[in-house]
């Protein structure tokens, strides 16, 4: 379950008078560029749209490090949201062995053990991996080539055992739905160029 467009920017509207800051903004790159993959990989572009706009939904109560995925979880479990509380879960982890950033770690030790116990009882679905995708091209300010982002979660996060492994697999995911699409998936991401290279 999850709620429809109209709603989903409602709840970003809202999350943002709660939490003004540019997570909206890259929220909302995040579900274009899911809607634009997903139309042109076979999925269904509205429901990948809506899970793109609300993945960091738990960013809505301030600044946490990887605390959001829970609170993000929690919220929208409440809302009868199903599959947006499973890709608040999922969309951190590019493999659902959760290794995390010691500079993000903010979760209570139960609320590490649910995270493992959820993420360990599931299979990533092509909403999961395409969440994982979209999350790693999109800047507050635009669409940006993956090595792009990646240097910049690096630059304010740091680096840290997991950090390599999680890049490959993301290349394999880029890979994945560039072979379902038939060409890159930046064709389908307008402006990626200048906001790569600043022009």
């Amino acid at each position: 379950m999850y709620p429809n467009a109209e709603e989903a920017l409602r709840e970003l509207e809202i999350g943002f008078e709660i939490n003004p800051t540019r997570w909206v903004d890259h929220a909302r790159y995040t579900g274009e560029a899911a809607r634009n993959i997903a139309r042109a990989a076979g999925l269904d572009a509205e429901k990948a749209y809506v899970l793109g706009l609300l993945h960091d939904i738990g960013r809505r109560v301030g600044f946490t490090g990887i605390r959001h995925i829970v609170d993000g979880y929690n919220y929208a479990i409440k809302k009868g949201w199903d599959d947006v509380a499973r890709i608040s879960m999922t969309h951190s982890f590019a493999e659902n062995i959760p290794t995390i950033n010691p500079s993000m770690m903010d979760l209570t030790e139960d609320e590490y053990e649910f995270t493992k116990s959820y993420l360990s009882s599931i299979e990533y679905n092509d909403y999961d991996i395409l969440m994982h995708l979209c999350d790693n091209i999109a800047l507050h300010s635009g669409y940006v080539l993956m090595e792009k982002r990646m240097i910049d979660i690096s630059m304010r996060h740091g680096v840290h055992e997991g950090t390599v492994k999680r890049w490959e697999k993301l290349f394999e995911i880029k890979a994945y739905f560039e072979k379902r699409m038939g060409k890159s998936i930046y064709s389908v991401l307008p402006g990626v160029v200048e906001n790569t290279f600043n022009l």
